[in-house]
């Protein structure tokens, strides 16, 4: 999946967009917001979810982090490559 595939739908609080993808049983947010890490430059922050909860994704995210901020358009298009590889599950818009 290509960056410019993903459907952003607007946040209301904090205000911005983000776009989800399925992987099985991950979920990746994909936000940009003004309170997001790299936000008020335009860059993107991820976060990985399991069971509605956040969780560190190695390979993704770094230990004892579950964010990782300050991600260019094709920063976010090799998370999800990675994402697919790991989870072994083609994404799903959400």
């Amino acid at each position: 999946m290509k960056f410019e595939d993903l459907t952003f739908k607007s946040t209301a609080m904090p205000k911005g967009v983000q776009a989800l993808l399925g992987f099985g049983d991950y979920e990746l947010s994909i936000v940009k917001s003004d309170f997001s890490y790299g936000g008020a430059s335009g860059l993107y922050e991820i976060a990985v979810f399991k069971d509605n909860g956040q969780v560190e994704m190695p390979g993704i995210t770094e230990p004892g982090d579950t964010v990782q901020g300050f991600l260019s358009e094709s920063d976010v298009e090799s998370i999800i490559k990675k994402m697919h590889l790991i989870s072994g599950a083609d994404p799903e818009q959400a």
